[in-house]
């Protein structure tokens, strides 16, 4: 195994500095459209007098902006973003650089960007505030809603071990914090109810898609697993980027049997207490599953040569060489009659 990452290093330290598609790109179709949802009535829709208290809001639904490019060959992928974060993760880089998104649309893959139940573009309801605040309920019922500071989330993302110490060799655009701390919004998720409403959605929409790769990040990692384990239909694979949690050892290894998983990992991870239990779970789940008939590799770029990625390594200044990386993989992996 270490021979073929060493391989598999090499070739992706050949690449030429400039590994982009360039020239026009033609899409055959875009849009976006809702994945999921339900109806909820409240009383506690608002506090001003313009606006009625009462009615009926829908929650829970995922929005999905996609691209088709004219000669699809690879299999649809959806991007999951992670914590504090929307679907802008995989577009535009903040130093102005070619997205994840338009590089494997590129590479002709269709691509779904989803912004998370209850994120962004994906609406929630605000009537837990409103019920607190017309004393209508205790304040301990207020909805637990987070963000994450810019100091906070510098050691996170591992940009340095605390702010604003830098690690050695680090490939994140500092230059440009300033456009990635503006991508940042407010995040539910100790709101929601379990499984999160992205989970059911994301298995609505591989069925829908009849064969997509579910690439998720941070928060979202274990996302794509619990689809598999709610319905496996409709999942060709899942790329899992720095996971906040891979499933269980000790659980039902059933739902992957078979199933192409790569675990994906960047760099300083031995020099973060955040993510050193996590890429150990990682590797133990990888152990675990493949013992019964899984195919999960656990890919750790430092091991391939391969240093000074961050925890946002789709947004380091080598996203593209590791995405033409990960392109390949696709093609090995989950190819079309995988």
């Amino acid at each position: 195994m270490r021979r073929l990452l060493t391989l598999a290093a090499l070739l992706l330290l050949a690449l030429p500095a400039a590994a982009q598609p360039e020239g026009p790109l033609t899409i055959a179709r875009q849009g976006s459209f809702f994945i999921g949802g339900r109806e909820v009535a409240s009383d506690a829709l608002s506090t001003l007098p313009a606006y009625a208290s009462s009615g009926t809001v829908t929650v829970d639904q995922m929005y999905v902006r996609y691209q088709v490019p004219a000669a699809a060959t690879g299999r649809p992928l959806v991007l999951v973003h992670g914590c504090c974060l929307t679907g802008k993760t995989w577009e535009t880089t903040p130093d102005g650089r070619m997205g994840w998104d338009e590089y494997f649309l590129r590479r002709g893959h269709p691509t779904y960007v989803v912004d998370q139940a209850w994120r962004g573009r994906s609406a929630g309801s605000i009537a837990g505030i409103n019920r607190v605040r017309t004393g209508r309920a205790p304040a301990d019922e207020l909805p637990t809603v987070f963000a994450a500071a810019h100091e906070g989330a510098w050691a996170i993302f591992r940009f340095g071990a605390e702010y604003p110490q830098v690690f050695p060799g680090l490939r994140f655009p500092l230059e440009a914090q300033g456009e990635f701390w503006k991508q940042m919004v407010p995040d539910w998720l100790n709101s929601l109810p379990t499984p999160n409403p992205t989970v059911p959605a994301l298995s609505d929409l591989a069925r829908k898609l009849e064969g997509a790769v579910l690439v998720s990040h941070s928060q979202s990692g274990i996302y794509p697993f619990q689809a598999a384990a709610l319905n496996r239909a409709g999942i060709a694979g899942i790329v899992s980027i720095e996971p906040g949690a891979c499933p269980a050892a000790t659980g039902d290894m059933t739902p992957y049997k078979g199933l192409p998983v790569l675990v994906l990992w960047g760099d300083y991870v031995e020099l973060a207490p955040r993510w050193t239990p996590r890429l150990k779970g990682c590797r133990d789940f990888a152990a675990a599953a493949n013992a019964a008939g899984g195919k999960v590799e656990v890919v750790v770029l430092p091991e391939m040569g391969i240093k000074g990625n961050s925890h946002m390594l789709m947004q380091d200044n080598n996203s593209l060489e590791i995405a033409d990386w990960l392109a390949g993989w696709l093609a090995r992996a989950t190819g079309p009659g995988k």
